[in-house]
């Protein structure tokens, strides 16, 4: 295999995304990282790139990083004060080595591969000075020009499909369209004036042949590079709204890699159309968490059924609201307060005697009011413990 695979990673034709390095996602450890890899889903490759223009700075920065699945493999930042191309994850470098055993080989691949990337680079940064210039725009503002490109396997590795996005100022500019044959741009933009973008045939051969085989290349080849599927920690929670409504909500934590599904049933009919769902949220540990919910009758919360579907578990998950059980320390509480209410209600009868016996005080009582309390006035929220307010 020669090292052009590993330029395809990196540079990807035009896109190329690369940003600074990291090891494996926190929270893995290198026992996890030698795991092998398992593959019963579909992966992908996908490449981010951003240039940015700031007032004042003179040049514009260029960022990008290169993914397999959720996995950052390797990162470049033209503003880097160390190394600005680095790989994140280790075993690119062994199979890199593989490829380039002579130390002066290896040193020039890696100074023919920079002058590749200042090329990419050059062309970003054109292209959104000409974006600026189309739209009259001042020097006192910041902006971004944005491209991502991709390329999705199935399990048995064959090609499901590829795309390229272009975006200016975070909004959709250029795109290829889903059969790969020709740009489509935004807002009746016309891409060919404003901006340079790849041939669309060199494109469409790129994310169907170069991006299957390199993608194909790490899954076989580079295990050690991934991390092992986690199956989701799974669980529903009950959240009161008003007397006529509750809300269930089903929870899907600590699971990677991030595709996953969650479906809400009724009586075993999908909800899809009625349930609340959130995108997909990294926790910060490399791992992802999600929810989805329903709104539900008090009363009802049985017939309700959450499904959940990854890669990580052996068989979907069918889970149910679960009503806390009471506990011996409750059930004393509850016999605490009924020897309360039976002592007051013998102190009530002994004062009432005494009035009517002597014949002083209120003919009538009137009631105290009785307020009754519900379950689950304060719900932990995971979300807002890793920062998500929702």
């Amino acid at each position: 295999m020669g090292a052009g695979a590993l330029l395809l990673l990196l540079s990807g034709a035009r896109a190329l995304a690369l940003t600074e390095a990291g090891a494996a996602p926190a929270g893995r450890t290198s026992d996890q990282r030698r795991a092998s890899f398992q593959s019963p889903g579909t992966h992908s490759l996908r490449i981010l790139t951003t240039t940015v223009y700031r007032p004042g700075r003179g040049k514009n920065r260029y960022l990008g990083a290169g993914y397999v699945d959720d996995t950052e493999m390797v990162r470049y930042d033209s503003d880097a004060k160390g190394p600005r191309l680095k790989l994140a994850a280790a075993g690119l470098v062994t199979l890199l080595m593989e490829w380039r055993r002579g130390e002066a080989e290896h040193r020039q691949f890696w100074d023919d591969y920079m002058l590749k990337i200042q090329h990419y680079e050059q062309m970003s940064s054109a292209n959104l000075n000409k974006l600026r210039a189309h739209y009259n725009q001042s020097e006192d503002g910041s902006h971004t020009l944005q491209e991502l490109s991709g390329c999705v396997v199935g399990s048995d590795g064959r090609f499901l499909r590829g795309y390229n996005h272009f975006a200016y100022d975070g909004a959709d500019y250029v795109s290829l369209t889903e059969d790969l044959h020709s740009w489509t741009a935004a807002a009746g933009i016309s891409c060919s004036k404003i901006v340079q973008v790849p041939d669309v045939e060199r494109r469409r051969a790129y994310l169907q042949e170069k991006c299957v085989r390199w993608l194909r290349l790490i899954l076989e080849k580079g295990r050690e590079t991934l991390p092992p599927a986690d199956p989701p920690k799974a669980h529903v929670t009950h959240h009161p709204i008003s007397d006529d409504e509750v809300t269930l909500r089903c929870w899907a934590l600590g699971f990677y890699p991030a595709d996953i599904t969650l479906t809400w049933q009724r009586d075993g009919e999908d909800l899809t159309e009625d349930m609340e769902l959130v995108d997909t949220r990294p926790a910060g540990d490399g791992t992802f968490q999600k929810w989805a919910a329903v709104a539900v009758l008090p009363g009802e919360e049985q017939r309700y059924t959450c499904h959940v579907q990854h890669q990580g578990l052996p068989k979907p998950l069918t889970l149910r609201w679960e009503p806390p059980p009471q506990t011996s320390i409750t059930i004393i509480f509850v016999g605490i307060a009924a020897a309360l209410g039976l002592l007051g209600a013998a102190a009530a009868g002994t004062v009432l005697w005494r009035r009517k016996s002597s014949g002083k005080g209120r003919e009538s009582y009137t009631k105290a009011a009785c307020k009754s309390g519900c379950w689950g006035g304060d719900i932990w929220d995971p979300w807002e413990s890793v920062g998500w307010s929702l």
